[in-house]
């Protein structure tokens, strides 16, 4: 019975076994199944992964092609001021913007100070209480401004700057980076936009300062967009050079100007407005965009004492002929008063006002020729409007004046004038060859 008992367990046990194996079997054969399928989604999600990855850096590399493409390209487009008489700079900066400090760093050496000094009339304490058997006191005044290194040629450094900054300089300097100071002279003028361009010859600048200055690297105000971040350099207050920073408040701002006659200027020109500050002395100094570019010239003229945070610069874009137009004039100095030339004319300005009021143009009138003087000589007559001098436009009596004293007797210029008709109801723009005369009482513009 034992034995039985005995025997009948190991068959039980061995009935166990066989079912452990077979359900053991099953469960591996059920386990086989699921890692082959998952190994084959992993096969497939590989190879779509894979292509998907390979798709992707594909289109990339297009993208990247098609930016370094573009990037060429845009490197290949030349800003700078190239004329046949005038060698710039053609060395591109790295593209991508920087930090303030280097475009800073990299700045200072194109930009310069500019003093001007002047002897003007000024009242004395009898004038001020209608006493006229005084003579009028002359008095040496001095007043600084900015300008921006923009070019050279075979002979002269090329400084761009605002009009109003070298107006009626007897005298000019400029300081540059290494603060030595250098006498410039006047190489072109435009009132109307508010522009000069100053040569220093090359012959007077030691090779220590060449080393240490550069030409501006010029860019494209058209590109600017509102929100930019924008850099200011200056000789602000004419305590020396200094930066500011802000963004682009407007690209297109309309603003009206003064003449020096007090005039407004009713042009439409338009101006990049910046939060920048923008002070007394940053006139004609450079704003920069995050690549260091030049892409406007500062004018502290146009800013108002009233608010805060409203600066304007002239859009390097919109007066880039004109830069170089005023580069290729000839290089002229001051003449000393004995020496000037004269038109021998009295004439009074026609403001825009009475432009528009009348139709007629805007500059200034005739009131009388002398007899036998170089206007008449010329045949000028009374009642003609001057427009323009040796290509230089002419709004009032002060900035012909102005023009007029870096001109010697002797010389022969075109003046553009607009000549009335036998009723003075309309004008003719015309162009006189005239011969300057010699200064004297009766040859005295008045």
């Amino acid at each position: 019975m034992l034995e039985f008992r005995e025997n009948h367990l190991e068959e039980n046990r061995e009935h166990e076994n066989r079912g452990n194996r077979r359900k053991n079997g099953g469960r591996g054969k059920k386990f086989l199944k699921k890692m082959g399928a998952l190994t084959l989604s992993a096969v497939l999600f590989g190879t779509v992964a894979a292509g998907t990855f390979q798709g992707v850096m594909y289109l990339s590399g297009e993208n990247q092609n098609s930016t370094a493409s573009q990037e060429e390209n845009d490197k290949q487009t030349t800003h700078l001021l190239n004329t046949n008489t005038v060698s710039t700079d053609t060395t591109q900066r790295e593209t991508g913007p920087l930090d303030v400090s280097a475009i800073a760093e990299a700045a200072m050496p194109s930009i310069v100070s500019i003093t001007n000094k002047s002897v003007q009339e000024v009242q004395n304490y009898f004038q001020t209480f209608g006493y006229s058997f005084q003579q009028p006191q002359m008095e040496e005044t001095e007043s600084c401004g900015s300008g921006i290194i923009i070019g050279k040629n075979d002979e002269e450094l090329l400084i761009v700057t605002n009009n109003h900054v070298i107006d009626g300089a007897d005298t000019l300097t400029v300081s540059f980076v290494d603060n030595q100071v250098y006498e410039a002279n006047m190489k072109g003028t435009d009132a109307a936009n508010d522009l000069a361009v100053i040569a220093v010859p090359l012959e007077n600048i030691s090779e220590d300062t060449m080393s240490k200055i550069s030409v501006a690297v010029v860019g494209n105000s058209d590109d600017l967009k509102v929100g930019e971040q924008v850099v200011a350099i200056g000789n602000a207050l004419g305590y020396g050079q200094s930066v500011t920073t802000g963004i682009v408040s407007a690209t297109d701002r309309v603003i009206s100007t003064s003449t020096q006659s007090g005039d407004t200027n009713t042009e439409s020109n338009t101006y990049i407005q910046t939060d920048a500050a923008i002070n007394p002395g940053n006139s004609g100094g450079a704003l920069l965009n995050m690549n260091g570019e030049l892409i406007g010239i500062n004018s502290a003229k146009l800013a108002s004492t009233e608010v805060e945070g409203m600066g304007y610069a002239i859009p390097i874009s919109r007066v880039y002929d004109i830069i170089e137009g005023l580069m290729n004039e000839t290089t002229r100095t001051k003449q000393s008063e004995e020496n000037q030339g004269t038109l021998d004319i009295k004439c009074q300005d026609v403001t825009s006002q009475m432009a528009e009021a009348y139709g007629v143009p805007q500059g200034v009138y005739v009131v009388e020729v002398t007899e036998a003087g170089a206007a008449s000589q010329a045949g000028m007559t009374t009642g003609m409007i001057i427009t323009a001098f040796d290509g230089k436009t002419v709004t009032s009596t002060s900035e012909l004046k102005e023009i007029l004293s870096y001109y010697s007797a002797g010389e022969t210029v075109d003046m553009t004038v607009y000549k009335p008709d036998s009723n003075n109801m309309t004008y003719t723009q015309t162009t006189i060859s005239i011969t300057l005369g010699g200064n004297s009482s009766s040859g005295q513009i008045a």
